[in-house]
This record gives structure tokens, sequence and C-alpha cells, in this order.
């Protein structure tokens, strides 16, 4: 009987024991299942006891809203991490060891959740924390969820605004820290996106001493770049911005811009730090505001006040908020997934195991953490949706520190841009205007916008480099002064950069020349090596005739161009050969003589084959006709012809071919005419290819990239010369290649303009081309210099004002007015077939229509000869050929041949008549095998009698 009471109680308690475990950790008085659920914070510093106060006050009125629905309560076991990572790493593991808890909450370092994130994956225990750093990635990270926003999510933004006020150089100032360098390459790229370079970047320790934050601000103090990006905690902005202060770099032309981290924690800042940041711009997410933020902000003062009676002065921001929502969301997410199967899963041994392979791994974890990434609903904070495990966050306020503490001035949405507009939707669409932003104060507490960037005080001036040459002096000339050996730089170049710099410009740039040569006074390279020195470091610009080419470019940043850009040819001039004995045929080329020859015979030949029958002056031997086709055409060419035409078709065609033969005499006439009367001018070389071709020699000027455009059209560098002076240039050019000298010259445009304004050298020489193009002269400057856009502008305005023409007069004089240079000719005056051709088709298509109109009707006349079947086709070709050679009479005379011979003789009625050339006569016809030709039938021959005998009475007449 013992032993069945004791079997019982056994079983009992095995029951028992398998209910608790379906049941999980059931409150006996409510009925409620218990989940455990771990915090981690700060709880030494603000940000930690304000998102403890949120999350408690998260999961009360959670639970107050559900209190007759809910199934589930969470219970928190909060753990000060004491902000060490250590200390984070050992608070979670005693949280999934002692308590086993199926979530945590926090941390909110992203250097702490860094090493917390691998815990959550091993046991399968999802860590919701707001760490902000873009190295976490919740994508490579399943168990990690971001309760708040992507910190790469701010350069948009901060890009946008710098954008908007033109800004093209940086400086990004970061703590040295994982949570610092995360978010540089995404600045970066953001700021190269709009054309904005990161000049330097500066990476201060958080353990860093005053001594060394000033050693670092007086270093940026040598830069040029006036612009400020500052990604720091609040702990080291502190000092940080106290130095800055301090050393004088917040005050007027200075720019300062902080990242979000620092902008939602400027009210946990002293009073003397917010001071020292007067004028400082800074961005931070967007909160709609709503009647439950007001009211939970209210309820969150008392509870906060009430838990930390030592803090004075300090209000809720977006971290606690996204602390609240992240509780909620969890509430919610457990309240969904439910809770019946064992907490953890433990290994089978647990000899000789560490204590975190010991615990095991929630099996309630994996089912949890799809519950709250499906989660969506509208939190204190906006939207709350996770979107590959993180809040994603589209708005942002921009703000000013004004005051004792922050001004709003607009607001930037991904969908609307900028906007001064404090709620969405925007009026406008994508705007990144300075215009959009409400009035902002400036360190220094001035209302200018600072251009970004500033020659440093106290500082060298601006090195300017300069080309020495000699020769040709009006572009560039060095010289130095006799007695204080300073360095003279003049001439058109220099006159351009002066004007810009001194006069144009909106604000003044100190600066000095520096030549380009050697201790001995000769250049110290070529052109390319001088704008190398730019980014040697030696210049900060280059000033002179520097051509801008794209392997330059490679190095350096060009103005706009102030000349024109190309290359040209300076070549030798023939004449054109007026004394020529065959000059009569340069008029025309000769496919235009070629067609008119063409042209002329078929004329002839058409009226010929039109006058033939009816004509007799188009009859006779056939020497007689074949001249009578060459002459009739050719006498049109002077109008002589004399044969008069019978056939209205003739007549068409010669109305038409006079019209085109008076064309193109009058139009060989004047440009005969313009050859012998005008003294016309001709290159001696039109294309840079023939000279490689025959391999002549080809001249550039010394020092110049011309030698390297040679080297790649395949020119044989032996067969080139290098000149320095004009004078150097006609030399070469008066002898000729085969002489010591040149064919030709190739040199930049204003170069070649100017060498030919000399009236010694253009009635010699021409210009061929442009062969090449270039870009111009341009103002060198080193990569990304600020001054590159402002110099550009400069120049415009110098070019559009006229200003630049006085400079070109000064220094090139008025442009000599050379009249054989504007006589000169590069092409051929020739007419060409390609200037007529209308005229010959209208002449063709008249000779073709007449031709197939007198050959139709021929054709019809003789058709019964072609539908016979009893001859051969070569034996009615024969037949066709003697019709169209025998004469036809004019019917106009055949009439009047007629009456006078009925008022003569009466012809006897018995007398056969002679047939008309009808269808009755040709049916008449009659072939024979003996005869190849035609014979007539007997009643013929009195048919001629007849004819000869009305011919002899009209004879008699």
């Amino acid at each position: 009987m013992q032993k069945q009471w004791l079997l019982l109680l056994l079983v009992m308690s095995c029951c028992y024991y398998n209910i608790v475990q379906l049941l999980g950790a059931q409150n006996a008085s409510t009925g409620l299942i218990e989940v455990d659920v771990g915090i981690i914070l700060d709880l030494n510093n603000i940000v930690g006891k304000m998102s403890r106060t949120c999350i408690y006050m998260a999961l009360d009125d959670f639970y107050a809203l559900h209190d007759q629905n809910h199934t589930t309560r969470i219970v928190l076991h909060a753990i000060d991490s004491k902000s060490d990572v250590v200390e984070a790493a050992s608070a979670a593991i005693d949280l999934l060891k002692n308590f086993q808890v199926q979530a945590i909450l926090g941390p909110q370092k992203s250097t702490q959740a860094d090493f917390m994130i691998d815990i959550g994956k091993k046991t399968q225990v999802p860590i919701i924390s707001q760490a902000t750093s873009p190295t976490l990635s919740p994508s490579d990270n399943p168990y990690f969820i971001r309760g708040g926003q992507n910190g790469s999510s701010q350069v948009e933004p901060l890009a946008a605004m710098v954008k908007a006020f033109g800004w093209r150089e940086v400086v990004l100032i970061y703590e040295d820290t994982n949570f610092g360098r995360g978010i540089g390459p995404y600045l970066t790229d953001s700021f190269l996106g709009i054309g904005t370079q990161v000049r330097s970047r500066i990476a201060m320790s958080v353990s860093a001493t005053d001594d060394h934050i000033l050693r670092e601000l007086n270093k940026l103090k040598t830069l040029q770049t006036r612009v400020f990006v500052v990604h720091m905690l609040p702990s080291l902005a502190s000092r940080f911005f106290l130095k800055v202060k301090e050393v004088g770099m917040m005050s007027k032309g200075y720019v300062w811009i902080i990242t979000d981290v620092l902008t939602i924690l400027l009210d946990s800042l002293d009073a003397k730090v917010i001071n020292s940041m007067q004028g400082v711009l800074g961005v931070k997410p967007y909160v709609p505001n709503s009647n439950e933020l007001q009211n939970f902000t209210q309820r969150w003062r008392k509870r906060f006040r009430r838990e930390n009676p030592d803090i004075d002065r300090f209000e809720l921001n977006v971290l606690g908020l996204w602390a609240y929502d992240s509780a909620t969301a969890l509430a919610m997410a457990v309240e969904r997934s439910g809770v019946g199967r064992p907490k953890f899963k433990k290994p089978l041994s647990t000899n000789n195991s560490t204590d975190l392979a010991a615990i095991g791994y929630s099996e309630m974890g994996p089912g949890l953490l799809q519950a709250i990434k499906k989660t969506k609903f509208r939190g204190l904070s906006g939207e709350f949706h996770l979107v590959d495990g993180q809040l994603q966050q589209s708005t942002f306020q921009i703000v000013n520190v004004i005051g004792k503490g922050e001004t709003e001035i607009g607001s930037w949405a991904r969908e609307y841009g900028m906007s001064k507009n404090k709620r969405l939707p925007f009026n406008k669409n994508d705007t990144n205007d300075k215009q959009d932003l409400e009035a902002i104060i400036w360190p220094g507490r001035l209302h200018v916008v600072p251009k970004g960037w500033e020659i440093p005080t106290g500082e060298r001036k601006l090195r300017v480099g300069v080309p020495v040459k000699s020769g040709i002096d009006e572009f560039i000339k060095v010289e130095r002064h006799p007695q204080t050996n300073a360095v003279i730089a003049t001439g058109f170049c220099i006159a351009v950069f002066k004007e810009v710099m001194d006069h144009t410009l909106p604000f003044a740039v100190p600066y000095e020349f520096f030549p380009f040569e050697t201790p001995d006074g000769e250049p110290a390279g070529d052109y390319n090596d001088l704008v190398y020195q730019i980014y040697l470091g030696k210049y900060d610009a280059v000033v002179g005739d520097v051509t801008i080419l794209a392997n330059r470019s490679n190095f350096v940043d060009f103005t706009l161009p102030f000349t024109e850009s190309s290359i040209a040819m300076i070549v030798r001039i023939k004449d054109d050969g007026r004394k020529n004995a065959w000059i009569f045929m340069k008029p025309l080329k000769m496919n235009l003589w070629l067609t008119i020859v063409v042209f002329f015979v078929f004329t002839g030949f058409v009226v010929w084959v039109l006058e033939h029958r009816v004509n007799k002056e188009f009859r006779g031997p056939p020497s007689k006709q074949v001249g009578i086709i060459f002459w009739f055409s050719f006498s049109t060419l002077v109008f002589a012809h004399k044969e008069k035409l019978i056939s209205n078709l003739s007549r068409f065609v010669v109305i038409v071919w006079v019209f085109v033969v008076m064309v193109l005499t009058s139009s060989y006439t004047a440009s005969l005419t313009s050859m012998l009367t005008v003294h016309k001018l001709q290159p001696s070389v039109t294309d840079i290819r023939d000279l490689r071709k025959n391999g002549e020699y080809v001249g550039y000027h010394n020092g110049t990239f011309l030698k390297g455009l040679l080297k790649r059209e395949e020119f044989n560098l032996p067969k080139s010369r290098n000149y320095s002076t004009f004078e150097q240039y006609d030399d070469a050019l008066s002898r000729g290649s085969k002489n010591g000298g040149v064919a030709a010259i190739i040199h930049e445009l204003p170069y070649v303009r100017l060498f030919l304004s000399n009236p010694k050298y253009c009635t010699k020489y021409t210009m061929v081309g442009p062969i090449y193009m270039t870009a111009g002269f341009g103002f060198a400057f080193p990569k990304g210099s600020p001054l590159v856009p402002d110099v550009s502008r400069a120049i415009l305005n110098v070019t559009e004002g006229g200003k630049l023409t006085e400079i070109q007069r000064q220094w090139f004089g008025n442009e000599a007015k050379c009249a054989e240079q504007d006589g000169a000719k590069i092409t051929s005056d020739s007419l060409d077939l390609e200037s007529f051709k209308g005229l010959f088709l209208v002449a063709a298509t008249s000779l073709i229509s007449a031709l197939i109109i007198s050959l139709s009707t021929f054709l019809y006349d003789n058709r019964v000869i072609l539908a016979s079947d009893e001859s051969s086709i070569w034996q009615k070709l024969i037949a066709m050929a003697k019709n169209f050679d025998e004469e036809e009479v004019n019917s106009y005379d055949a009439s009047k041949k007629t009456n006078r011979a009925n008022e003569v003789m009466v012809v006897p009625a018995d007398c056969p008549q002679r047939p008309t050339r009808n269808n009755s006569q040709l049916a008449e016809w009659n072939f024979t095998d003996d005869d190849q030709g035609f014979s007539t039938t007997e009643n013929s021959a009195p048919i001629h009698e007849t004819i000869e005998i009305v011919e002899t009475i009209e004879a008699k007449d």
C-alpha cells in the first residue's frame, strides 16, 4: 500500500512538471504567462536612465490598454553595463544564464552591441538595440534588430545642405571608435556625388588630451577649407567645441555641421558648451507631433524627475521614443508568438562546456524574431516598420544652435528635398536651395553665408607658378627687377589673371609669382612638368599659356578657358598660276566637262533622230549626217545654229538645251573671270596627313605639348623641329623642308592668329585648319580647389563684359588687314557637277521624253511590219531601217503640191492614185527570199510616174 502511494505521488509529480513546462512560467495569481526580457543600459548616464524609464512606461501603457486581452506579460530584468563593453557582454550572459530571457533591449552603444549580437545569434535570442553605427548590419546578424535608424541615412540631408550653399570642400572630424569610423565612407561617397571633396579626415581619440585637441585644431587653421563636419558623442564633443571656441575657429568664415547623435543630445550638454557652439548647424530625425506624444512627454517628465531627482535639466528625445516603441513592439510580438514550450533547450552534456554553451538556445527565439519583424504600428516616434531588420527614416530636421539651444530652420525629406516648412508634405519637389531655409545665424553671429574657404591668416600668399620662356612675349614674359630681383610677370595671360583675381572676384586673394626655372634662369621643364608641380605641392596655381589637356586634368583642376581652342598649321602661300596655259580648263572640274560633252552629243543625236525623216537639212550622205549631229549641238554653245527645225519635239528639246547652255556659259564665264582678275592664294599644304606621307619636316613650339601630339600621330620625330620665335618660324618656312626648314608649323590657334596678324608674315603664309581640337588656355589649381568655380565664374564675367577684348587689343594690337590673306583659299574654286545636277536632270528628262515619243510614233506607223509572221527579226529590222531612212513628206508642203497639180492637169479616172503613207500602203509591201529588201506591187510604177508628173508641173510653175 505504501508503494502504491509512492507511485501515485511520483506520477502526480511528473504530470505537474509537464504542465509547468507547457504553460511556462505562468503567474499563479493572474494566470498570465510571464516572459523574461533583459535590459542592458548605461544607467550611469542620462540617456540610459531616460531609455529605462521609457521602456517601463511602454509596457505599463501596453498592458493597461490591453488589460483584458493579453495572455502574456513581460518581466523586465535591468542590468547596468557601466559604459563598458566587457560589462555589457557579461550582463548579457548573466541574463541568459540566470533568467533565461527571451529577448534583450539594449545596449545603446555600438561598441557594446557589436559583442552582444554574436551572443544573441548563438542563443537565438533577439537583441533590440538603438545603436546607429552602419558597421552593425542586421542582414549579417539575423538576431540583431535595430530599434532606431541607421546612421548612414543622415548623409543625404547633410550632403543636400552642403550642396545648397555651394561648398566644394569639407573636413570630416570623427571620434576614433567603431561608431565614429562607421559613417566615414558613407559621408565621403555622398559628398563626392554632389561634387564636394572631403579634403581631410581627422580621427580624434576619445581619450585625447586638451593639448592634443589644440594641436589638431591649429593644423586645421592652416587649411583653406572652412567647412567642418563633426561626428562625435557628447562626451568628446563637449571638450572639442570648447577648444574650438578657444582657438578662435568659431568666428567669421567658419562652418560647423554636427551629425544627429550630437544634435539629438544637445539638451544634455553644459551651458558653457552650448555657448561655444553658437552658429553650428545640425540634423536630427524628424518626430511628428501628436496628442499622444504631448501626453506622454508630460507623464514622462513627472516620472523621470521622481526617479532621478538629482538631474535638473534634460528633455525627452528621439532615443527615448525609439526605446518606448521598441518595448511596445516586443510586447506585441510576444503576445502574438505565444509561449508553450520550454524556454531554452540545453545541450545533452554540459561537461567541459563554456557558460554560453551550457545555456543552450531559446526555442521561442525564431518565432519571436519573425513576430518582431512583422510588427507594424503608429508609435510615438512615427511609423514603426522594420525593413531588413531596422527602422526606416526618410525625414530630418535641420537646426541651428542659437542662444540656449537649437532652432529649427527647415526640414529635409527624401521625396521633397529641403524646405522651411515644418510639416509634411512639402509644397515643392526635390529642392536643394539655401533660400528654402529660414535665416541662419553663422559663427561670429553673422548673417552672411560663409564661402567655405579662406586664405589662411598669417600664412604665405597664393603661390602661383609661371613658365619661363623666350621669343614670344605677348602671352607670358617673366623678368626680374634689376635692383630688388623681384619677379615681374607680364603678358596677355598675366593680365587676364590679374583682372580676374584683383577686380572680378568678390573677395581678396593675395598671391605672388614664382618662375619655373633652374638656378641659371633656364626653364626647369616643359609645361607638363610645370603643371605637375601643383600635384607635388610646390605651387598653389599655375598661370600662363597652359593648354587644358586630359592627361593634365588627372593631377590638377582647370578653370574655364579664356582663349580660343584648337590647333592649326602655318604653311606657305603659293600663287594659283594665272599664267598657266590651261587655265581656261580650271573653271570646271573634269567630271563636269565630261558630262557637258556627253550631253552635247546626246542632244545632237536626239535632234537628228527627230528631224531626219522630215527635214532635208538633216539628210544626205552618212558623213554629212554625222557632221550635222555634232555641228548642231555644239553650235548652240554660241547660239550659231542656222538649221530650221520642223518637228515640235525638236523645238522643245532645243529650247531646254539652249537654257542649259546659257546657264553653263554664264557660270563658266564668271568663274574664269574671277580666276583671271582676282589674285588668289593657295596654301602649299592642305592636310597634315600629306606631310606624314611625304616625309616632310614639321615644326612646333619648343616646350609645349605639341611634340607629344606629333608622336601620337605617328610622325617620325627626327622629322620634327622645334622653334621659339616668330623669326625662326619665318626662316624655317621660307627655306622649306628640303633646305633645312619645315613644310609647316603646327601651333595653337591664338599663336597662329598672332603670327598671321603681322603684315610681314601674312603675305607669305596662311593658316590651315583647325586640324585638332583642344580646350584652350586655362588656369590650373590643385584638385578640388574651391577657387576653381569662383575663378571660372570670374573669367566668364571678364569675357562677357568686354574686358577680355580690351586686354587682347592691349597686348596684340588691332588685327592687321591683309588683302592676300583675305583672298586665300584652301579649297579649289572649280565648279563641280554637284552644282548642276538639277539642270542636267531637266535636260535629260526632256531629251529622253522626246526620244520616247518619237520612237513610239514610228513603231506605231510600222506596226504591220512588226506584226508580220513571214519574216525574220533581221528582215524586220532592215525594213524598219529603210523606212526610217526614207524621207517623209511634210504634210504642209505635200498639201501645197497637190493643190497646184490639180490646177494644171486632170488625172484620168482610171489612173491609180498615189497612196498616202498610211496603213493601206504598208500592207502592200511584199518580202521575197531573193531580195532582203522590199519591192512594190505592179501598180506602184504608175504611182511613181504620177508623182513625177506632178513634180514636173510644179517645177514649171
